[in-house]
C-alpha cells in the first residue's frame, strides 16, 4: 500500500494517470490514460476537442461522456507508485473559468492541438477532480501544492 507521501509525489511529479470510468452505454469499466493538470489550488483533467486529428473540428471523448453520465470514478496512479483514488468529476462549463484554465502555461498542449483557441475554449473537455472517501485528504494536498492565484472569476 502506497504511503501518503508516495501518493503526493506521484500525483504531482507525473501528470500521466489512468481514469477508471463506467461506460455510459455499456455499464462496463473503461480505463483511459490521461493527464492531470493542477491549477488554482484544484486538479483538472483536460482534453483536446479534436483528438489532435488534422481537419477534425470536434470529436467528443468517450471518457468525458462517461464522466458526465456518471461523475464518480477512480483516478489510478500508475507511474511513480500505484494507487486507486476514489474521485468525483465536475464539468467545467463556465466560459470565464474555461478561458483561465486554457490560458495557463501548463495547458498549452491542449491549445496547440486544437484548430484554434476558440475551438479549444468551446469544445475542450474539462473536468475538475475532487477526491472522495479515503482519498479526500488529497484535496488539501492539491490546494497546498498549487499556486494560490485565482482565475478571472475568483475560483
Amino acid at each position: 500500500m502506497a504511503t501518503r507521501d508516495e501518493i503526493r509525489t506521484s500525483l504531482f511529479g507525473e501528470r500521466t494517470v489512468h481514469i477508471v470510468t463506467v461506460g455510459r452505454r455499456t455499464g462496463l469499466e473503461r480505463v483511459t490514460e490521461i493527464w492531470t493538470t493542477p491549477l488554482f489550488g484544484r486538479l483538472f483533467i483536460c482534453g483536446t476537442p479534436n483528438a489532435a486529428k488534422p481537419g477534425v473540428w470536434h470529436q467528443p471523448r468517450d471518457w468525458y461522456a462517461n464522466l458526465l453520465a456518471r461523475p464518480v470514478f477512480v483516478l489510478r496512479l500508475v507511474r511513480g507508485t500505484t494507487a486507486d483514488l476514489p474521485a468525483r468529476a465536475e464539468q467545467v462549463a463556465d466560459p470565464a473559468r474555461r478561458r483561465a484554465i486554457l490560458e495557463a502555461p501548463s495547458t498549452a498542449y491542449y491549445r496547440d492541438k486544437a484548430m484554434s483557441f476558440e475551438a479549444a475554449l468551446a469544445h475542450s473537455p474539462i473536468v475538475e477532480v475532487t477526491f472522495t472517501g479515503d482519498a479526500a485528504w488529497l484535496n488539501d494536498a492539491v490546494r497546498a501544492a498549487t499556486p494560490p492565484e485565482t482565475d478571472s472569476e475568483g475560483h
